[in-house]
């Protein structure tokens, strides 16, 4: 038990990631008066598609099927950097920061090129959309980390998280709740949710992400949901590390905490979705340009203490 402990936080994201997406379409359907899908849905479709065959078209090259399994590494590699309870993570370095913002990057850019690949019109409507918002999600959450680091006089994701504590939160509560409502934003964005992007939507006039993988079937198709989990988890995970500063020392006391908290997060994400509806393509850099403000406010905030 004690050699595993410092991999917890990997395995955990590893397995419980696909339970993200269907806490926040429980909730929805919860204030919509449904039944639902079961919490367990994502976990019954990567089953039934990993046991698929693709089918390719004559158009795609290897671009179209390396995407879905570059996109899924660096989301992976991304995750062995993520703090998990206030411990280090497996992969813990200063400047680590910086590698987890580009790994989110590359994973973007594989999902853009293999749309592109196809040679679809409509996947690229959906590639430049992705392309366009990410010009304002990724300084957003760039600024945010960077004030942060600031607080914490760390630049590395595992020091900066669990340097956060009780009397961090009494110094620089307005700068900390920012940054927590700018990394709320980003996630939503990030991970094509309401009110930036809606994944249960088959409209050509509103789709991003989800026309990006139209054309994926089978196992790549399922590395693609599965990936998206893992996003979810990794954003989810650092806003839980956020608002969770007090740390017990007892190792199943901070574990249960943390995920209670990124369930909760996830929670959030489906009343979000239940309180407002999508934002028309034209609003959603503005919302984009909020969480931007909020980073930026908030390093000014700290800079000038």
């Amino acid at each position: 038990m004690e050699t595993l402990r410092p991999l917890s936080g990997l395995l955990a994201a590893l397995l419980l990631a696909p339970l993200l997406p269907g806490v926040a379409n429980k909730v929805k359907a919860f204030f919509g008066g449904r039944k639902g899908q079961p919490v367990l849905q994502l976990y019954y479709d990567l089953a039934k598609l990993l046991r698929k065959t693709p089918v390719y078209s004559v158009t795609s090259t290897w671009i179209f099927k390396a995407g879905p399994a570059v996109g899924l590494g660096a989301l992976l590699l991304a995750l062995t950097a993520t703090p998990f309870a206030g411990r280090s993570a497996p992969l813990a370095f200063d400047g680590d920061l910086m590698l987890v913002v580009y790994l989110l990057g590359l994973a973007r850019f594989a999902t853009v090129l293999a749309a592109l690949d196809t040679g679809s019109a409509f996947e690229g409507m959906g590639a430049s959309r992705e392309a366009q918002f990410a010009v304002f999600a990724e300084p957003a959450f760039m600024l945010g980390l960077g004030a942060l680091a600031c607080i914490t006089g760390s630049v590395s994701l595992s020091g900066i998280f669990g340097a956060l504590t009780v009397a961090t939160w009494a110094a620089a509560a307005p700068v900390l709740l920012l940054l927590t409502a700018a990394f709320f934003v980003v996630m939503l964005a990030e991970n094509s949710r309401v009110p930036a992007d809606d994944p249960n939507t088959h409209l050509e006039l509103t789709m991003i992400h989800e026309v990006m993988v139209l054309d994926h079937s089978g196992p790549d198709l399922a590395f693609i949901l599965y990936g998206a989990s893992l996003k979810l988890w990794f954003f989810a995970a650092l806003i839980a590390c956020m608002v969770l500063p007090r740390h017990s020392g007892a190792w199943a006391t901070d574990t249960g905490l943390f995920l209670l908290a990124v369930i909760g997060v996830a929670a959030a994400v489906g009343a979000v979705e239940s309180a407002m509806a999508r934002l028309r393509l034209l609003k959603v850099p503005y919302l984009l340009i909020t969480a931007f403000a909020f980073s930026a406010l908030a390093l000014i905030l700290q800079l000038a203490r």
